[in-house]
């Protein structure tokens, strides 16, 4: 019998991905490509959508070149994406009406203020499990609808579609006859009711947003269609999407209930499953949807980190102390410390558990000593940090005490970053064999979907440790280091002018 695979499309923030998975759950091939980022004004972040597209296309075919296979040898295609970043096309022609609008885009700051100001943030907490907040793609959508000319009344003919870019490329995948999400990437819209499973009518109603739009919410793992026979040769089930960090959670085999993860990727998240009862956080973290199964949903608490790996974007792109990220772990081994130097990467503000939308990037501690290594050390603490602010939150929120950390991501590769993380949290960290967990986790999700993988336990034991990294600074020293990195932060609040829109 010809050995068959699963192929998993991981669109990421700044790259998308293919990978090539076998039934080990090992990586077979993998083709990737960066696309640009488009900065129309400080603030404002898109991408374009047909870049997009035709990017993930082209890793896609690439990537069963690579393998040597058939496309008839695809037993399916799994999707995971930016959640919160949107697009709007047109129906007939299926080109985009705008840019992309990208999680870490602002403009929006104001609108989230005047939903406050209209009393809907315990509604909103309570029903999406979110915040209000110009991260998450409700704003944005309405945006669009509000300032491209002609697009509200084109929304209320019938004639716009609309979704995050899980429902873009599945729409693009199977030539424009289906329109869907799943629920986890639903409910990272502010118009998703977690707790009926269902576009929320008053949210629709509040932003303005045509419920004729929007993508039919499906589960996580659900044959939706086949890929058009042209572009790939043949017509390949499309059998999951999941948004990335849920995917994560899912790669990294966290199924059980207080099992917690944690991606350095651009941005950063840490999830915890909650199983099928919501935890609301009383700490400023998200009650989200994990996955949804058999109709069933199942929850997560989650903390978000808008800036975790652009820290070393911006030293290498824009501050050009470096050339490439493998640079920057002999770099903080040079120093002992950072010299006193804090760096808060607050480029688009603050999220978990601040949710600052006009705190701004900063660095404090500066002294005439400071020197490049001192930057870069401190830029890499700073991952480290963030997620401690979110772990003692999610562990008040739960009442569940952290026993080990799961790590994945591309900066999961730094040593340096993660024997930090455990010294800053004081439990192991542990890093898995293969950290593309998000794309594996939306593999198994379309394996499942198909009779690839028979169930959870057939993917239990996929979890393969290749490093665990355990404590080794005393606690009375880590805690002094937090307690500056807490002042630090401090200073970066309530930065921005907050008349942005």
């Amino acid at each position: 019998m010809t050995q068959s695979y699963v192929m998993a499309l991981d669109e990421g923030t700044s790259s998308a991905r293919a990978i090539l998975f076998d039934r080990g759950g090992n990586i077979v091939a993998m083709s990737q490509r960066e696309f640009r980022q488009i900065y129309p004004r400080p603030g404002w972040v898109e991408h374009d959508a047909n870049e997009i597209w035709s990017t993930q296309l082209s890793v896609a075919r690439e990537a069963i070149q690579q393998a040597g296979i058939a496309p008839e040898q695809v037993a399916a295609i799994g999707i995971t994406n930016q959640r919160e970043t949107c697009v709007v096309w047109d129906r007939r022609t299926g080109q985009p009406l705008h840019n992309a609008l990208v999680w870490q885009d602002r403009r929006t700051s104001g609108t989230c203020d005047s939903l406050k100001a209209r009393g809907l943030e315990h509604y909103v907490k309570e029903n999406t499990g979110l915040v209000i907040d110009a991260y998450f793609s409700g704003t944005k959508l309405a945006w669009v609808l509000d300032h491209v000319p002609g697009a509200r009344e084109r929304a209320e003919r019938g004639e716009l579609a609309a979704g995050t870019i899980d429902t873009w490329l599945i729409w693009n995948l199977t030539g424009g006859r289906v329109h869907v999400t799943d629920a986890s990437n639903a409910s990272r819209t502010l118009l998703f009711n977690i707790r009926s499973g269902d576009w929320d009518d008053r949210l629709l109603a509040e932003l303005n947003v045509p419920r004729s739009i929007l993508p039919d919410v499906r589960d996580s793992s659900e044959v939706y269609g086949t890929t058009d026979p042209d572009l790939f040769g043949a017509a390949i089930p499309v059998a999951s999407s999941i948004g990335d960090q849920q995917g994560a959670l899912f790669g990294q085999s966290c199924f059980g209930a207080g099992q917690v993860k944690a991606t350095y990727g651009t941005g950063g998240t840490l999830l915890m499953n909650t199983g099928e009862v919501p935890v609301f956080s009383d700490n400023g973290l998200l009650t989200t949807v994990a996955w949804r199964m058999g109709g069933k949903l199942e929850y997560a608490l989650e903390g978000t980190l808008f800036s975790v790996g652009t820290v070393v974007q911006w030293l290498r792109d824009e501050l050009k102390l470096i050339h490439s990220a493998a640079e920057t772990e002999p770099a903080a081994l040079e120093v002992p410390d950072t010299n006193g130097v804090y760096v808060v990467p607050a480029f688009t503000g603050l999220s978990a558990p601040f949710w600052d939308q006009y705190a701004r990037g900063t660095i404090v501690g500066i002294t005439r000593g400071a020197n490049r290594n001192h930057l870069i050390r401190a830029s890499l603490e700073s991952m480290t940090y963030q997620i401690r602010d979110v772990i003692g939150r999610m562990e008040a929120d739960s009442g569940i005490a952290l026993a080990e950390l799961k790590v994945d991501g591309g900066a999961a590769m730094n040593n340096f970053v993660l024997q930090f993380q455990a010294d800053q949290l004081g439990v192991a960290v542990l890093r898995p064999t293969v950290i593309d967990t998000t794309a594996r986790g939306a593999a198994f999700l379309a394996g499942l979907a198909v009779g690839y993988w028979t169930d959870r336990a057939d993917l239990s034991s996929a979890f393969l440790l290749d490093r665990q990294f355990t404590p080794s600074q005393d606690r009375a020293a880590a805690d002094k280091l937090y307690r500056g990195w807490n002042r630090a932060v401090d200073r970066a609040r309530d930065w921005a002018d907050h008349d942005q829109d």
